[in-house]
């Protein structure tokens, strides 16, 4: 099962920019896509069919905003959109699939760099999150978890730790959150497979042309897994080469 996931910052500005020639590579069985801001009336979709990827689509209600998709060439045994918590599915954040007796769940986590009030909703979502994946686990326990989670957990995994210690998405309540979450039976595949890893990143600002070129990035996607997938972990990378938006692409494999 090779599982890329990806923040496009808008799928079909992605597929203008040769995101579906990229597919035909064949770089993974299931894409996650966040981000897609768009309905998939709105997007070619066929071609997707054509390289053989069943495709599931997930929008928020306010049009050219957030939504998320999987496209899979493995088909799932079930699809469940939305968590039944309002706003999070207002904003179309979270798709789950079951595959087997494995659990995928594609979510775009909220930012708060827009201003105070999306910071508290950040916090509250996170909240949710976390209870629904306890829950869910009750009855699902092994799970994949990848997305966009709009946290750079560690110093190592942002360029200027000291100068973000006030900026969202590197803030101590975010960062003790994904302590938490990992204390919780989740492994960060990639610092898993890529424990030393440095200069890792999967997003860069486009307020500066030139930061992607000097790599100064943050790393806030992730694919995470449950412990007793630990030992189905076959690969974790970062594909900052690929240029469709101003996330890359990260990718992780288990054996299943």
């Amino acid at each position: 099962m090779r599982i890329i996931s990806y923040n496009t910052n808008g799928i079909r500005s992605a597929i203008n920019k040769g995101f579906i020639e990229w597919l035909k590579t064949d770089p993974a069985d299931i894409i996650c896509i966040q981000e897609i801001k768009a309905e998939k009336d709105n997007v070619d979709y066929k071609k997707l069919e054509e390289l053989g990827f069943d495709t599931y689509w997930y929008s928020a209600q306010k049009k050219g905003y957030s939504g998320v998709a999987v496209f899979t060439k493995i088909k799932p045994d079930k699809v469940e959109y939305g968590t039944k918590i309002e706003q999070s599915d207002f904003e179309g954040r979270v798709i789950r699939l079951d595959f087997g007796n494995i659990t995928l769940i594609n979510a775009y986590f909220p930012s708060g760099t827009s201003g105070d009030e999306r910071q508290t909703y950040k916090y509250q979502w996170l909240d949710e999150f976390y209870d629904h994946l306890n829950k869910l686990r009750k009855t699902r326990p092994r799970l994949v978890i990848t997305g966009d989670y709009n946290i750079a957990h560690k110093e190592v995994d942002i360029h200027d730790p000291k100068g973000n210690k006030k900026s969202s998405g590197f803030l101590p309540e975010e960062r003790a959150w994904m302590d938490k979450f990992l204390a919780n039976g989740f492994i960060d595949t990639f610092r898993e497979v890529n424990p030393d890893a440095k200069d890792s990143y999967s997003w860069w600002s486009q307020r500066f042309p030139t930061v992607r070129l000097q790599n100064k990035g943050w790393r806030i996607d992730y694919i995470t897994i449950t412990e007793n997938l630990k030992g189905q972990l076959a690969d974790a990378k970062i594909f900052p080469h690929i240029k469709h938006s101003d996330h890359c692409p990260i990718y992780a494999e288990l054996t299943v």
